[in-house]
């Protein structure tokens, strides 16, 4: 199944390939050099893709296929060695300042400052942004309370536990507005109870806030809970499997859709 031509399994699924593209790969392939110098190797092979507004969409593979190769390159730390990759109409390893304040990225640690409140941690974002200080910690409470963390936000993160932690990180991703969210498996340093409540809420958020967002994982059942959208990739990475799910999928086209994404992995 090609990312041109994805299995749909709902209208609503179906309408959102009509929105606007917000991030494509147009025929991308990455190589880099062998540590030994001879010759190369190739990371992601000739890779299409449009992520349309509003999608979640999971990137989903093996360790070593690639996912991260993709998100460097949407994110603007790496170029492609061939094809094109465009956010919001803007190359961004070519135009990196263009896209300042559009994307937000949740990352696997919550990569908190220990010397800062829960308060100027989920402020972090907007404080680089030259927001000033009373907007920028109106918003960084709203979403500290959407997360949870009401009455916290005076905590520093050694007072906090590991969960409550990674939920100020994602709140300061929120706290930006930025229109589009990377997550480089933001949840796979929980335990597996903390990491199935706290995805819930998140694709909740992603959700309700309108939020483009590519979710890395190795997860299948994360892959299923978060993504309106589960993309298999495998090594070198290119796509096996592009699937379109809707909001609330029945649970006999999750189980398909499961069944295949194990055909696809074990290939």
């Amino acid at each position: 199944m090609t990312a041109d031509r994805p299995l749909v399994m709902d209208g609503a699924a179906h309408d959102a390939a009509s929105l606007p593209v917000e991030i494509r790969f147009d025929k991308v392939s990455k190589h880099f050099r062998r540590p030994d110098g001879e010759g190369t190797f190739v990371a992601v092979e000739d890779v299409n893709l449009d992520i349309h507004q509003g999608e979640l969409v999971a990137l989903l593979g093996k360790a070593g296929c690639g996912k991260s190769t993709l998100f460097n390159m949407i994110a603007g730390l790496q170029a492609p060695s061939s094809g094109a990759v465009h956010v919001q109409q803007h190359d961004p390893f070519k135009e990196f300042a263009a896209l300042r304040g559009r994307i937000a990225i949740v990352f696997q640690n919550d990569r908190l400052l220990p010397w800062r409140s829960a308060l100027d941690n989920a402020a972090f974002g907007l404080e680089m942004m030259d927001v000033p200080l009373a907007r920028r910690h109106e918003a960084a409470r709203h979403w500290l309370a959407r997360l949870g963390l009401q009455g916290h936000e005076n905590d520093y993160p050694h007072a906090l536990s590991g969960g409550m932690r990674q939920r100020v990180a994602i709140a300061r991703a929120f706290a930006t507005d930025a229109p589009i969210m990377l997550c480089d498996e933001p949840l796979s340093a929980l335990d597996e109870i903390t990491a199935a409540r706290l995805r819930l809420e998140f694709a909740e958020l992603l959700r309700e806030a309108g939020r483009t967002a590519a979710f890395i994982t190795h997860s299948i059942g994360e892959a299923l809970d978060i993504g309106t959208r589960v993309v298999v990739l495998q090594r070198p990475a290119r796509i096996a499997y592009d699937v379109r799910l809707g909001a609330t999928p029945a649970e006999a086209e999750r189980t398909e859709v499961r069944r295949r994404i194990m055909d696809v992995l074990t290939m």
